[in-house]
C-alpha cells in the first residue's frame, strides 16, 4: 500500500546541532520551572506510608522485639518485623574478586543488629507521621556486643594481582619510597534522599514501583528472585533522580520492604528517606587504608610497586561491594610503566552502614597512591615533580597497552596530557612564584596529578521507533540521574538521523517502556549507551531509507537524511518523516506498540574505554588559621569523542567540587562506641558555592577504539585527579616546615595543629 509516491519540493531544515557541539540541556526548562516529578511527587489515592524502626545500637544481640502498642496506635495498619516476612532469596553480590564472602542478606534484622540506623521494624500507617509516632512504641531491648575486631572472620572479599619480578626490582633499587594513606568516608549526600513508592495490582499479580535509582532494570530482578515473582510481572519506574554518585546503585533492604508490604497489604506503599536515615543507612564511600612501596632507579624510573589496600565494608554487601576495590587494584600502577607488581586486596566487614561505590570507586585510591608515591620519589631523586612523572609515562605508541594487573588501556597520550596542563597553568612560573613568596614566609605549593578513569565495559541496549506524527522515540536501557542524558543522546540519535533534538524523543528509567540495560554506572553511559543507540539509529537510518525510496521512485543510494526527512542528490526534499511513518505503519514495517521501524540493538563494547587526565594545582595556607586556599587549578582531560562539551565541562566542574570536598572538608566519623557523630548536615561539611574555586579546563581527544562512539567517560573524573593535586599542593606547601604527609580532609584545624606541634623547623625568611 502507498501512502504517498510523489516527491514533495520543501526547503530543507538545518541539520541538528549533533556530536561535538555545545548544545543547552533540554531537560533543565522543565526542571527549573518545577515540573519535574521525582517519587516524592507521587502518592496515589489511599496510599499508606511506611516508617522503620532503626537500630540504636552497633552490634548486639535482638533480646526482645514488642510492637503490640504500635499496632494499636491511630492510623496504623501494619507493624512487620522479620517473622512476618518471607523473602525467596538475597539480594545478589557482584563476583569480582577472588575470594567473596557475603555475609547473611536481611530486610529487617534477624536476631541481631549490626549497626546503627539498621532498620528492626516497619511500620506501615495512613500517614507518615502516624507510622513515625508508632515507632515511638514500639520496645526492642538488645543486649549489646563488642564491635567487631580485625581478624580473618571479618575478612570477606580478598584477592591478589602480581607480576613481573618484585623482589629483583626492589633488591637493585638506588631508592625506595613508601606512604600510608587514610581515606575518610564520605557519603554520596545526593540533593534528594532515597525513596520508594509501590502498587500492587492484585487482578493482575503485577507490581509497579518508583525507585530514586540508578539500576531499574537490576532492581527488577533483584526484586523478582527475593519477591519469587517473575520479572514479566514487575515494572520499576525511575521518574526523575535527584543525584545518586553511586549511592542508588543498589537495591536496598528499605525498597524489598517497600515492595513487600505493598503486595502484602494490597495498596499502594510509600517511603521517603530523611536526611539523617541516608546518613546512618545509605551506602558510603571511600575510608580505605592504603600502604605503598615504590623502587626507583637512580634516573627515577619506577622499577616496581608493592601496596596493600585494605577496604571498610560494613555490615552486609550491597551489589557493587567488591568494586571500589577492585577498581583500585586492578587500576594501578595508574599511567605508569611499572612491570612488577604485587597488589594485595583485602575487605572487611565493620559495624557502620555499607559502603559501596561513590563517584570515583576505587579510582581516587589508586590516584591518591601512585601520585603521593610519585611526589616522594621526585623529593628522594631530587627530579622535579612534573618531570619524574614524564620519565615514567606510558608512551602513546604502546597503545593498546597491556598492564601488569591486565587492564587493557585502550588509546591515550599521557605525556601530551601533561606538557598541556604545564603549559595551561605556565607551570614553570608557577613553581617560581612559590618559591619567591616561600622567602617572604608565605605558605604556598604546587601539586600535580596525573590519573586514569576507567569508564566501564560489557553492553548496553538501545531502540529506536518512529511515532505516526514523524516524532523519533529513542528508548536506552541506561538511566538518568541529573547528567544531561536526554540531551546527549538526542545529539547522537540526531547526528545520524540529521534531525532537531526537539524531534527527538529520549526515553529512559522505565522497564516497561525500555529495554533492558544495565544502567548508569562506571561513567559507561555514554560510551556504551551511546554506541547501542548509534547503531540502532544507524540500521534504523537504513529501514527508514528504503520506504523513502519507495515512496519517492527514487534510489535509495541518492537519498540522504535532512532536517525533515530525505533529500534526493539535487537537495530537494522529497519526503517527510510523518509520510515514512504513515507508510511503514501502512505497510507493518517494523510495527509495535503503534511505532513504525522499531530497531532494537544490544551493544556489547569491545573493551574497556580509558579515560585520562592531568591536574596542577597552586594553593596558599594562611599561617594564623591553617586554611587553604586554591589560587590556581589548571586541568586537562581525555574523554576521547565529545559528545557535548557543555555536558562534560559540567561534568568536571560537578566531580571537581566533590573531589575538594574530599580533600579539605568532608569525613563521617563514628565514635568509638561505634555512633555516628556526623548524622546531619551540621556536623558533615559539603563544598559551597564559595569553596569551589575557578578551575581552566582544556582537553586532548585520542578516539577510543573500545566503542562505536570512540567515547570516554567523564563522570568522575574531579573525584580522581582533583584531590591528588590539591593533597600533594598543601603538602608541597607545608614541607618547610617539615610537615611531609596529612591524610584527608585537610581541614584548618588539622593544618593549624600540624603547623604548632613544635615539630616541624621553619624556614627563616629571606627578604
Amino acid at each position: 500500500m502507498n501512502v504517498k509516491t510523489e516527491p514533495q519540493c520543501r526547503p530543507i531544515v538545518p541539520a541538528t546541532l549533533g556530536i561535538g557541539h555545545p548544545l543547552q540541556r533540554r531537560e533543565d526548562d522543565r526542571l527549573l520551572r518545577g515540573a519535574g516529578r521525582y517519587v516524592d511527587d507521587m502518592t496515589p489515592n489511599d496510599c499508606l506510608h511506611l516508617e522503620f524502626l532503626r537500630s540504636a545500637q552497633p552490634r548486639g544481640v535482638i533480646a526482645a522485639i514488642d510492637v503490640e502498642a504500635a499496632r494499636l496506635c491511630p492510623d496504623v495498619v501494619a507493624v512487620f518485623t522479620h517473622r512476618d516476612l518471607a523473602i525467596a532469596a538475597p539480594a545478589g553480590v557482584n563476583p569480582l574478586v577472588t575470594e567473596l564472602r557475603p555475609p547473611p542478606f536481611t530486610v529487617l534484622a534477624e536476631g541481631c543488629v549490626g549497626a546503627v540506623g539498621q532498620p528492626i521494624a516497619a511500620i506501615v500507617a495512613r500517614t507518615a507521621l502516624a507510622a513515625r509516632d508508632a515507632c515511638e512504641r514500639i520496645e526492642v531491648n538488645v543486649d549489646p556486643l563488642p564491635l567487631l575486631a580485625d581478624g580473618p572472620d571479618t575478612q570477606v572479599i580478598a584477592d591478589r594481582w602480581a607480576s613481573g619480578q618484585l623482589d629483583q626490582a626492589f633488591a637493585e633499587a638506588a631508592h625506595v619510597v613508601s606512604i600510608r594513606i587514610e581515606h575518610s568516608r564520605l557519603a554520596p549526600m545526593a540533593l534528594e534522599p532515597r525513596a520508594a513508592l509501590a502498587e500492587w495490582n492484585d487482578a493482575e499479580a503485577t507490581l509497579t514501583i518508583w525507585l530514586s535509582i540508578q539500576t531499574p532494570h537490576r532492581a527488577r530482578s533483584d526484586l523478582a528472585n527475593m519477591l519469587d515473582l517473575p520479572e514479566s510481572s514487575i515494572r520499576v519506574i525511575a521518574p526523575d533522580v535527584g543525584g545518586a554518585f553511586g549511592g542508588k546503585a543498589s537495591i536496598y533492604p528499605e525498597d524489598i520492604m517497600v515492595a513487600w508490604a505493598a503486595r502484602a497489604l494490597r495498596r499502594s506503599v510509600k517511603w521517603c528517606a530523611t536526611r539523617g536515615e541516608d546518613f546512618q543507612a545509605a551506602t558510603q564511600g571511600r575510608g580505605a587504608c592504603t600502604r605503598g612501596e615504590l623502587a626507583l632507579a637512580a634516573d627515577g624510573r619506577a622499577l616496581g610497586l608493592r601496596a596493600q589496600l585494605e577496604f571498610p565494608l560494613g555490615h552486609w554487601l550491597p551489589f557493587s561491594a567488591a568494586v571500589p576495590g577492585r577498581n583500585a587494584s586492578r587500576i594501578l600502577p595508574g599511567p605508569y610503566r611499572i612491570d612488577a607488581v604485587n597488589i594485595d586486596l583485602a575487605g572487611r566487614l565493620t559495624n557502620t552502614a555499607a559502603v559501596s561505590i561513590y563517584r570515583g570507586a576505587g579510582r581516587p585510591e589508586a590516584c591518591m597512591l601512585m601520585e603521593r608515591l610519585m611526589d616522594r620519589a621526585a623529593a628522594a631523586t631530587g627530579l622535579d615533580p612534573a618531570a619524574i612523572r614524564l620519565r615514567n609515562l606510558i608512551a602513546p605508541e604502546s597503545f593498546p597497552y597491556v598492564t601488569p594487573t591486565g587492564e587493557t588501556f585502550d588509546s591515550g597520550d599521557y605525556p601530551a596530557l601533561v606538557a598541556k596542563a604545564c603549559e595551561l597553568a605556565d607551570y614553570r612560573r608557577l613553581c617560581r612564584d612559590r618559591d619567591r613568596r616561600r622567602r617572604r614566609r608565605e605558605i604556598v605549593g604546587v601539586g600535580i596529578a596525573v590519573y586514569v578513569e576507567p569508564c566501564g565495559s560489557g553492553w548496553e541496549s538501545g531502540r529506536i521507533s518512529l511515532t505516526s506524527d514523524g516524532k523519533i522515540i529513542a528508548a536506552t536501557g541506561s538511566s538518568s540521574q541529573g547528567q544531561g542524558r536526554e540531551t546527549a543522546y538526542a545529539q547522537i540519535v540526531g547526528d545520524v538521523l540529521q534531525i532537531a533534538a526537539e524531534q527527538i524523543v529520549v526515553v529512559h528509567g522505565d522497564t516497561g517502556e525500555t529495554p533492558a540495560g544495565i544502567g548508569a554506572l562506571a561513567s559507561r553511559s555514554t560510551a556504551i549507551g551511546g554506541s547501542a543507540l548509534k547503531i540502532a539509529a544507524t540500521r534504523f537510518l537504513d529501514r527508514a531509507t528504503l520506504v523513502a525510496a519507495a515512496m519517492s521512485h527514487v534510489p535509495a543510494d541518492s537519498l540522504h537524511p535532512v532536517g525533515g526527512g530525505f533529500a534526493d542528490a539535487a537537495g530537494t526534499l522529497c519526503v517527510t518523516w510523518p509520510m515514512v511513518a504513515q507508510q511503514a505503519l501502512a505497510d507493518g514495517i517494523g510495527v509495535a506498540d503503534g511505532r513504525a521501524l522499531v530497531t532494537t540493538e544490544t551493544y556489547h563494547a569491545a573493551g574497556e574505554a580509558w579515560s585520562s587526565g592531568c591536574c596542577i594545582a597552586g594553593v596558599s595556607v594562611a599561617a594564623d588559621t591553617g586554611e587553604v586556599k586554591i589560587e590556581k587549578l589548571a586541568w586537562v582531560d581525555d574523554a576521547g569523542v565529545v559528545v557535548n562539551p557543555m555536558l562534560v565541562h559540567g561534568q568536571l566542574v560537578g566531580g571537581m567540587a566533590q573531589g575538594i570536598g574530599e580533600a579539605l572538608m568532608e569525613k563521617l566519623v563514628y565514635d568509638p562506641d561505634g555512633q555516628l557523630v556526623t548524622g546531619s548536615l551540621m556536623d558533615y561539611a559539603v563544598p559551597r558555592g564559595s569553596d569551589v574555586p575557578p578551575v581552566v579546563i582544556d582537553k586532548i581527544e585520542t578516539v577510543s577504539p573500545a566503542n562505536a562512539l570512540g567515547a570516554k567517560g567523564v563522570g568522575e573524573a574531579g573525584c580522581i585527579g582533583i584531590p591528588a593535586a590539591v593533597v600533594n599542593a598543601v603538602v608541597d606547601a607545608l614541607s618547610p616546615h617539615g610537615i611531609s604527609h596529612l591524610d584527608m580532609p585537610l581541614t584548618s584545624e588539622k593544618i593549624w595543629r600540624a603547623l604548632r606541634s613544635g615539630n616541624h623547623p621553619r624556614e627563616k625568611a629571606v627578604s
